[in-house]
């Protein structure tokens, strides 16, 4: 038996500011939707990542993760993002950073303070 994924909830006040950071900025596609019922949902992925989006007002008061995705190309997913998205890079880690861990980083916040940290290791 072996674990295959994690996937984690985020809890938005506001759906659409999570679709921005995952579908627009990150590049996600959106798996399943339910936008349209009263308690809107989604699974986004990319490249064996998943989440799940969920408006929930009362749960996105409680909790605003800081989340860590791994990538094999950090130049090249950081020179779309300062391309496209610039607004969306964390103004504490704007730029490819080698942190003393051994392991290339930088970091996005979307409107509702959801971080993002993108790393490669080294």
């Amino acid at each position: 038996m072996k674990l295959k994924i994690l996937i984690p909830n985020v809890f938005y006040t506001d759906i659409r500011v999570g679709l921005r950071l995952f579908v627009e900025c990150l590049g996600c596609a959106i798996i399943y939707q339910e936008l349209e019922s009263a308690d809107p949902f989604c699974v986004v992925g990319r490249d064996g990542v998943k989440l799940h989006l969920i408006q929930s007002e009362e749960y996105a008061m409680k909790d605003r993760p800081e989340l860590r995705i791994e990538t094999d190309d950090i130049e090249a997913l950081y020179t779309h993002i300062r391309d496209k998205h610039p607004d969306m890079l964390h103004p504490n880690l704007p730029e490819i950073t080698l942190r003393d861990w051994n392991a290339k980083e930088f970091a996005l916040l979307d409107e509702s303070h959801v971080c993002v940290v993108v790393q490669q290791w080294v």
